[in-house]
C-alpha cells in the first residue's frame, strides 16, 4: 500500500486499489488542492500493485515525477510527485486488517446486495443547512479568521465544504454582474473577519485591473477604493495567491500605495477562468492586526475565488445570451433566421447610425391591387395578402435577403446589407425568378378556390446607398437611403404584370445573368442621363 504525503506535511492522500481519483483545484475534485498552479482537473492518480499510476489531464503547469514532466508514469516508494508547484512524496504504509462490515440495504430494497466494486469509502450526510447564514458564526475560532465553529478538524473540514457548497448555490442566482460582485463582497464579510474587501476585474484589451466593487466593514468608502498595486499585479502576473503579514514592511511589496494605506495583513487571490485565464482578483486585508491570517484562510479564499470566477463566467455568458436573444428577436423581423443568428454573434456587424455601401435594392408590387380590393371584403383582402406576403418573404429569406419594409401591397428587400456576399446580385435575381414561379402556383390555388389571381411587377437596382438604423429614440428601423433606391422603385412602378425590370448597374453586377431584353432607357428625376433598362426572362 502507498500514500502521497505533501512535502510540507499538511496534506495526505490515501489510495485504494481499483479506484481512480482526480486531483484538481475544483471543489468537486476527489482530491482538492487549493493552489493557483493547480488546474481545475489537473491529474488522475490510482493505486497499482507496485506503485501509484499518474496521468496528467492536460494541466497548464504540468505533473512531474522526480522533477521530470510526465503525461503518464508510475511512481514508487520515495519518489517525488509534483502537481503544478505542490509536491508529494510516495510512502509505503501497512494496510489495516479488514473487518467485516454490514451495509444496511436501502429502505424498500430489503435483501438486496451491494453491487460489485461499489465499496463505500466515506459517507457525508446531505441536509438543507438553510444557506450561508446557518453555517457561519458571529466570531472566528482560534487563529483562523473563518467564522466556522467545530469540535474537531474533521467537523471543521466538513463545515467548510458545506459552506463552499452553499456559496456555489447562491452565487449563480445573481446573473447581473454588479449584483453578483456585491454578493461576493457581502459573503466575504459574513464568512471572514476582515476590514476591507475589493474585487478588481482585468480588462481584456488593456490588461489593466479595473476596480469594480470595494467595501469597508466600517463603511468608510474612501478607505476601500484602493488596492495596493504591487500585491495586485503580482497575483495577476504570477497567477499566485498571496498572504502577506505586515505588508508595509515586506520587501517584496515595498510601494507607496501600501504605506499610504497602512496595510498590516492582506490576502489576494487571482480569479481564474475555466480557460486558465485571469478574470481579476479578490483582495481582503486587515489594517490593525499583524500576523492576522492563517494558511487555512488563504486556502479558503482560493476556493472562494474559484467559485467567484465560475459565477462571473456564468454571469457574462448569461448577459451575452440575453443580448443575442434581443438582437435575434429584433432582426428576425427583417432577416432570415440563420442570418439573424449570424448578425447576433458578430459584434459590430450592424452599426448604429450606418454607413455608405453598395447594395442591391429589390421592389415588388401587386399590379391593379386598388381596383381589386374594391370588390373584396376586408377579411378576404387580409387573408389574400397574408398568404401572398408569407410566401414572397420566405423566398427573400431563402436567398439570404433582408426584408426592409412593406409599403402597402409592395415589398422592399435588400442584398448586401447589413452582411454582404460576393454573389448578392445573383441571389436577388434568383429570388425574383422564384417569386414569379411561386406566384403561378398561388394563382392556380386561388383560382381553384374561386378567389382572384394576382400579378406583380419587380424592379431591381444596384448602387451605393446609406444603410443603417434610421428613426428616433422611440423607434429605429434598419433601411437604406439614396438615388439607387429611387431607381429601383421607379423600375418596379413601370414593370408590367409578372415582369422583372433590372438596371444596367445591376446587370453588370451579375455573375450568372439570365436572358435579358434591352428596353428603352428611362429618365429618372434628378438624373441628366437616361438609365438603360433590361427585361429579365425565365
Amino acid at each position: 500500500m502507498f500514500r502521497l504525503l505533501s512535502t510540507s506535511g499538511d496534506q495526505s492522500i490515501d489510495l485504494q486499489l481499483g479506484r481512480t481519483l482526480v486531483v484538481g483545484r475544483a471543489v468537486t475534485s476527489d482530491i482538492p488542492i487549493y493552489d493557483p498552479t493547480i488546474s481545475r482537473t489537473h491529474a488522475e492518480i490510482a493505486l497499482t500493485a507496485t506503485g501509484i499510476r499518474l496521468k496528467d489531464l492536460g494541466s497548464s503547469n504540468g505533473t512531474f515525477l522526480n522533477g521530470a514532466r510526465v503525461t503518464e508514469a508510475e511512481a514508487g516508494e520515495s519518489d517525488i510527485v509534483t502537481f503544478g508547484k505542490v509536491a508529494f512524496k510516495v510512502i509505503s504504509v501497512t494496510p489495516p486488517v479488514p473487518r467485516p462490515q454490514v451495509v444496511p440495504a436501502p429502505s424498500g430494497f430489503a435483501g438486496s446486495k451491494p453491487s460489485p466494486g461499489g465499496t463505500i469509502v466515506r459517507q457525508m450526510p446531505v441536509s438543507n443547512s438553510g444557506g450561508v447564514p446557518a453555517i457561519v458564526i458571529d466570531t472566528p475560532q482560534g487563529a483562523s479568521h473563518l467564522k466556522v465553529s467545530a469540535q474537531s478538524q474533521e467537523e471543521r473540514r466538513e463545515k467548510k465544504l458545506s459552506l463552499l457548497l452553499e456559496i456555489s448555490k447562491e452565487l449563480p442566482k445573481q446573473q447581473e454582474l454588479d449584483r453578483l460582485l456585491d454578493k461576493v463582497v457581502d459573503f466575504t464579510f459574513q464568512i471572514m473577519n476582515v476590514d476591507r474587501v475589493s474585487i478588481l476585474l482585468l480588462d481584456e484589451k488593456s490588461q489593466e485591473l479595473i476596480p469594480r466593487v470595494s467595501k469597508s466593514r466600517t463603511g468608510d468608502a474612501s478607505a476601500a477604493k484602493h488596492v495596493p498595486q504591487s500585491i495586485a499585479r503580482k497575483a495577476v502576473d504570477d497567477r499566485v495567491a498571496i498572504l502577506s503579514d505586515n505588508a508595509a514592511a515586506d520587501d517584496r511589496f515595498k510601494g507607496k500605495s501600501i504605506l499610504i494605506q497602512s496595510v498590516r495583513s492582506a490576502m489576494c487571490t487571482p480569479l481564474m477562468g475555466s480557460a486558465q485565464n485571469v478574470l481579476g482578483i479578490l483582495y481582503v486585508d486587515n489594517q490593525t492586526a499583524i500576523h492576522s491570517f492563517a494558511d487555512e484562510d488563504l486556502e479558503f479564499l482560493i476556493a472562494f475565488g474559484g467559485l467567484t470566477a465560475n459565477a462571473i463566467e456564468i454571469s457574462r455568458l448569461s448577459d451575452r445570451l440575453r443580448r443575442e436573444a434581443v438582437v435575434v428577436s429584433n432582426f428576425q423581423r427583417y432577416f432570415a433566421p440563420n442570418l439573424a443568428s449570424q448578425i447576433a454573434q458578430q459584434e459590430g456587424a450592424v452599426q448604429l447610425g450606418g454607413q455608405k455601401r453598395p447594395v442591391v435594392i429589390f421592389f415588388s408590387d401587386i399590379r391593379g391591387f386598388t381596383p381589386l380590393s374594391e370588390t373584396m371584403g376586408p377579411d378576404a383582402i387580409a387573408t389574400l395578402l397574408t398568404e401572398y406576403f408569407t410566401e414572397m418573404v420566405e423566398i427573400v429569406f431563402e436567398h439570404s435577403g433582408t426584408l426592409d419594409k412593406f409599403i402597402g401591397d409592395a415589398i422592399m428587400a435588400l442584398w448586401g446589407a447589413p452582411i454582404a456576399h460576393a454573389d448578392d446580385a445573383d441571389r436577388a435575381m434568383k429570388c425574383a425568378l422564384d417569386q414569379l414561379v411561386s406566384l403561378e402556383k398561388l394563382n392556380k390555388k386561388w383560382k381553384a378556390e374561386g378567389r382572384p389571381e394576382l400579378g406583380i411587377g419587380i424592379g431591381i437596382n444596384f448602387g451605393e446607398v446609406f444603410a443603417g438604423n434610421i428613426g428616433s429614440d422611440r423607434r429605429l428601423e434598419y433601411t437604406v437611403i439614396g438615388d439607387a433606391v429611387n431607381i429601383a422603385s421607379r423600375l418596379c412602378r413601370i414593370a408590367g404584370p409578372n415582369e422583372i425590370l433590372i438596371s444596367e448597374s445591376f446587370y453588370q453586377a451579375l455573375k450568372d445573368p439570365p436572358k435579358v431584353e434591352a428596353l428603352e432607357p428611362i429618365q429618372v428625376k434628378g438624373k441628366t442621363k437616361s438609365i438603360p433598362v433590361y427585361r429579365a426572362t425565365r
